[in-house]
């Protein structure tokens, strides 16, 4: 089955906290009113994020547009009036009361991020290089770069500081 050319994907403001009851209600509003046909996905954009605290890693989901749900439907009075009276949902986005919808390479931007890795360590603490030439050494980090993910570390050697820069998950805060 060919899917509808009209199908397109939109994006719903709710209030900020109630993505999630918003998601369920329409579910509920679109099996309640026979409109699988017509709006065919709802989705809470969400980032996997790995968070290094206290030495431990644990990977989180987070809102990455709180306030906001994505909703894959074919455009109509009857879809428009469902979705804008789904309790929680304060309007679509668009250019006055016309939603706009969201071309593919916008919606894969949204879906596929790079994943993020968020560290507990600051600029001044010691920290254990875990792999490499010098691995098992300790140094101070003198730099981060949140960009690229990578830390600079000043490692003391042979009475001499080296700068080291070094990926997040080469080290952890020393003990």
């Amino acid at each position: 089955m060919a899917e509808n050319e009209a199908i397109k994907w939109y994006v719903v403001h709710t209030y900020s906290g109630y993505e999630n009851k918003v998601k369920v209600n329409l579910e509920k509003a679109v099996e309640n009113n026979g409109m699988q046909d017509k709006i065919v996905d709802v989705r809470i954009p969400l980032e996997e994020v790995v968070e290094i605290k206290n030495n431990k890693r644990r990977t989180v989901q987070r809102k990455l547009l709180p306030g906001y749900v994505m909703v894959k439907m074919e455009m109509t009075n009857e879809t428009w009036f469902v979705v804008r009276n789904t309790r929680g949902v304060t309007g679509f986005v668009g250019a006055g009361n016309k939603p706009t919808p969201l071309s593919e390479t916008d919606f894969a931007n949204v879906f596929d991020p790079a994943p993020q890795t968020q560290l507990d360590i600051h600029v001044g603490d010691e920290v254990r290089i875990l792999t490499g030439l010098f691995e098992n050494f300790t140094g101070r980090v003198t730099e981060i770069n949140e960009a690229e993910q990578r830390v600079k570390v000043v490692v003391p050697m042979l009475k001499r500081e080296t700068d080291v820069e070094l990926a997040y998950d080469e080290v952890i805060r020393a003990e």
